[in-house]
């Protein structure tokens, strides 16, 4: 049975409900609703706030008084004030206007949490939206049913929620039980209206950081997970070429006290700690390249990255990021033009997160280098060029390395900042743009990247280990190398080696660490493996 989750709790495990009280919320809730299909409900305490928020905007909407976005128009048309009746029209023309993304689609995973972290943002009681338009984005989440939204066309908010408020009034396709189907019919499928907009409705669905803040939160359990298999891979590739233990010492790291590094060096001491394999090579050679020595410093420093990404991503989710924003106080409400929506908190952490995707990436493709080259291998470890037992007649995995390359080179490409793009839109109105839904959609993307790179480097491992004369490994490696190989066998040519990247690929992206691996690891290091907090 699954258990009821809220923002405190940091379990990675699916659960059955998440409930959002009065406690912060986390970026780990909005990926057990996006990915897990966690039921996902307000406390009657985050209802209360969403209501008076609501009655305190209709009100405002019928003063003579202009209130931004309540009476007036948008952006350079904010000087515009509206009568009561044609506030309607013009929540309904701002998701039209709006909802122009192009290209593919999104993936559900991806919709599902701007929808989530949307209701989030709202329930913090200061956007003074309509309660129903939360109601209908929980059912929809509830009911499995996720708006078509193209991908592309979002300088950092405006355009994404705009394609999801359209399925909410009855436009456009959603895809429900594996069927595309009408918006319209969807509703009906669920026995619920489509929403009626208000005053303010539309604004409120197409602004603040929802899209960028949700898109991130899957990226965090990407990373997340990435990290933990990337020091898993490292330790396999480590032993495999005969590394000196004495870079790992304890006492050597401490003196470096990175927090990731800490962590990264004490999980590659207990995976490798008893391997009688490396034993007898202690002191073969004076030191390793920096690919093998300095991986608790590189993938301590990507950690601390990571680290520093979801303590960001955390704090946007629990803050309210409208414009205007409806403040209370003791007198009542006010409105308040600001500028919360930007989004650059968040593009920044995607973007810095994306600098450490490459780096886990570039240090994993040069242990692969140098897996398969007999000037390193065979010099140390004997092992055959291209780990082929028939290399000559067999290229072994020479051209998988050459894989790995191009998708490292990608990711340097990836990690060039969105942020630092600005280009001036609304007539001088909104002349600085985060770009945060195109730094958490391009570190999707080299996240990606950075898991075939690791199931590559894992390949290449454990056909090392299946190549070396002895079968002496340390436990904690020899548990993640016959975890591999009951997923696929050591590669002999006789199919495509494309087959088996993409099979350890999905198996890395959907799997947690194997039992034996867990249990070499221990309890309190686990958590620690597999978090960033």
């Amino acid at each position: 049975m699954g258990r009821t989750s809220n923002g405190s709790d940091s379990s990675p495990d699916a659960v059955s409900k998440v409930l959002l009280d009065s406690r912060p919320i986390g970026w780990r809730q909005i990926v057990d609703v996006a990915r897990h299909g966690a039921a996902f409900h307000l406390s009657p305490e985050r209802w209360a706030r969403i209501r008076r928020a609501r009655q305190a905007a209709v009100a405002f909407s019928r003063e003579e008084t202009r209130y931004y976005g309540i009476n007036t128009g948008l952006g350079a048309l904010c000087h515009v004030r509206l009568e009561p009746e044609q506030l309607q029209r013009l929540s309904y023309h701002t998701l039209m206007s709006h909802a122009c993304c192009v290209g593919h689609p999104l993936r559900d995973d991806q919709v599902r949490a701007v929808m989530a972290a949307a209701v989030v943002n709202y329930s913090h009681g200061h956007s003074g939206i309509s309660p129903e338009i939360v109601e209908r984005l929980l059912d929809f989440l509830n009911a499995g049913v996720t708006p078509i939204v193209p991908g592309q066309g979002s300088v950092g908010y405006l355009t994404h929620m705009a394609h999801i408020g359209l399925a909410l009034i009855g436009r456009g396709q959603v895809r429900h039980e594996g069927e595309l189907i009408t918006a319209e019919a969807a509703l009906a499928r669920l026995g619920k209206p489509a929403v009626t907009l208000g005053a303010k409705d539309g604004l409120s669905l197409v602004n603040g950081t929802p899209a960028m803040t949700g898109l991130a939160c899957l990226a965090l359990d990407g990373a997340n997970r990435l990290s933990a298999w990337a020091d898993v891979s490292a330790a396999m590739s480590f032993e495999a070429l005969g590394g000196q233990l004495a870079a790992f010492d304890a006492d050597v790291l401490a003196l470096k006290p990175q927090v990731g590094m800490q962590v990264c060096g004490r999980t590659l001491r207990a995976l490798l700690h008893d391997s009688p394999w490396l034993a007898a090579r202690q002191g073969s050679h004076l030191q390793d390249a920096l690919s093998l020595r300095a991986i608790p410093q590189v993938h301590g420093a990507c950690r601390d990255q990571l680290a520093h990404a979801c303590r960001q991503i955390d704090r946007e989710l629990n803050s309210a990021t409208d414009n205007p924003l409806l403040v209370e106080n003791a007198e009542g409400y006010r409105v308040v033009s600001q500028a919360n929506p930007h989004g650059e908190s968040v593009a920044l952490a995607c973007d810095q997160l994306a600098m450490a995707v490459a780096e886990w990436s570039a240090m994993a493709e040069r242990r692969i280098y140098r897996l398969v080259t007999p000037e390193v291998s065979n010099l140390i470890s004997g092992l055959p060029p291209f780990l082929s037992a028939e290399s000559g007649m067999k290229s072994g995995m020479m051209i998988a390395q050459y894989t790995a390359a191009s998708l490292a080179a990608d990711n340097k490409r990836l990690a060039q900042p969105a942020a630092t793009d600005n280009y001036l839109t609304s007539a001088l109105q909104e002349d600085h743009v985060s770009l945060g839904d195109s730094a958490a959609l391009k570190l999707d993307a080299a996240l990606d990247n950075a898991f075939r790179i690791i199931a590559i480097e894992w390949l290449c491992a454990a056909q090392a280990f299946d190549l070396l004369p002895s079968e002496r490994f340390a436990t904690g490696t020899t548990a993640a190398w016959r975890w591999l190989r009951g997923i696929v066998a050591a590669y002999d040519e006789e199919h495509p080696l494309a087959e088996d990247i993409e099979t350890t690929y999905a198996a890395l992206k959907r799997s947690p660490l194997p039992e034996a691996l867990a249990a070499t690891l221990g309890e309190p290091l686990l958590e620690r493996a597999l978090s960033a907090d």
